[in-house]
């Protein structure tokens, strides 16, 4: 049981900060282009973040795997719920979604939830 709380709780921490890490990727890679001028600060910006998300993602996978969530599907999933959230609220336009937009927002992400508890993987 213990095993399982630790395995469970270090899936949610490293997924956590992948997800973290990846959405500052995807905000610093929006501003990459100024014009057509590349815009060197925020591509290395975007590169860094993307690289410490996927090692923390890498990481993560080991314990994705003891918890038997072994399918590339249900392990995107998991990091894509995490990401998707993360762009939204880091970059402050979450609050400004009407109502009923963030409700289809967390409604996608519960859906996203419910194939992971009812898919075998």
């Amino acid at each position: 049981m213990l095993a399982t709380l630790k395995t469970a709780g270090l899936i949610v921490i490293l997924t956590l900060l992948s997800g973290y890490a990846d959405a500052q990727g995807f905000l610093h890679a929006a501003n990459i282009w100024e014009g057509r001028r590349l815009i060197w600060g925020e591509l290395g910006r975007s590169g860094g973040w993307f690289a410490l998300g996927i090692m923390l993602y890498w990481a993560a996978l080991r314990f994705l795997r003891e918890a038997q969530i072994a399918t590339p599907e249900l392990q995107t999933m998991v990091w894509f719920s995490v990401t998707i959230v993360g762009v939204a609220i880091a970059s402050g336009r979450f609050a400004q979604w009407r109502l009923s937009e963030q409700l289809v927002g967390i409604g996608v992400i519960a859906g996203i939830g419910w194939l992971l508890l009812r898919t075998p993987g």
